[in-house]
């Protein structure tokens, strides 16, 4: 499991890119046409998929090569990296949970929606540095308070009271894979190149 995060600053992406969220619903139907659905997946896992117009290979800094060492440094679809998704990528007091009296572990979670509509919380993993925890407003100390995992897992000390809302500050990545071995790119001028497509998705830890 590599800590390798995708390169930005491609000259040729394309505008358009596809941002697709992805659950995993079981469906039976009876012979009466009744359905019974089981949902096999607790949030949404990603799929993205980029587009490369122009990738030179004729500059100091080749975008072609740059792509394709990072491609080759995870060995394709083989080994995860991370990624910053340019939209979804931090949150300012955002709810995690709410205090019982009772219950001292946290899974840290991030709700993509508009401010009045609605959402599901996605599970967050891959922190983008440290995260600021409050209660009820409150900044807590890290190890005084609570400790935090790698996973985003947070644990207090003491649990937090009951109605006591959990919320926190910070960005992240989503852990992903490539989801194809091979890289289709086409020289459409002497060493300017075109990737169609580059397809990935999250994955869970």
């Amino acid at each position: 499991m590599s800590s390798l995060v995708f390169p930005t600053g491609f000259l040729g992406l394309q505008l358009v890119k596809r941002r697709t969220p992805q659950w995993n619903t079981q469906v039976q139907e009876s012979v009466s046409g009744k359905e019974s659905r089981l949902n096999k997946r607790s949030s949404p896992l990603m799929i993205y998929e980029l587009a490369f117009e122009l990738l030179r290979d004729d500059l100091a800094v080749s975008d072609m090569r740059k792509l394709v060492g990072f491609y080759n440094a995870v060995q394709g679809s083989f080994d995860t990296f991370l990624y910053q998704d340019p939209y979804w990528n931090s949150v300012t007091a955002h709810s995690f949970g709410t205090g019982d009296g009772a219950t001292k572990v946290f899974q840290l979670t991030a709700t993509f929606k508009d401010s009045t509509g609605y959402g599901w919380p996605e599970v967050i993993q891959n922190l983008n540095g440290t995260p600021s925890i409050y209660n009820n407003g409150t900044l807590q100390t890290v190890t005084t308070n609570y400790t935090i995992s790698s996973t985003g897992v947070v644990t207090y000390v003491t649990a937090p009271g009951a109605g006591v809302a959990l919320t926190w500050t910070g960005g992240w990545y989503y852990r992903c894979r490539f989801m194809d071995d091979t890289l289709d790119l086409s020289e459409i001028l002497s060493k300017w190149w075109a990737l169609k497509k580059l397809q990935f998705r999250s994955v869970r830890l």
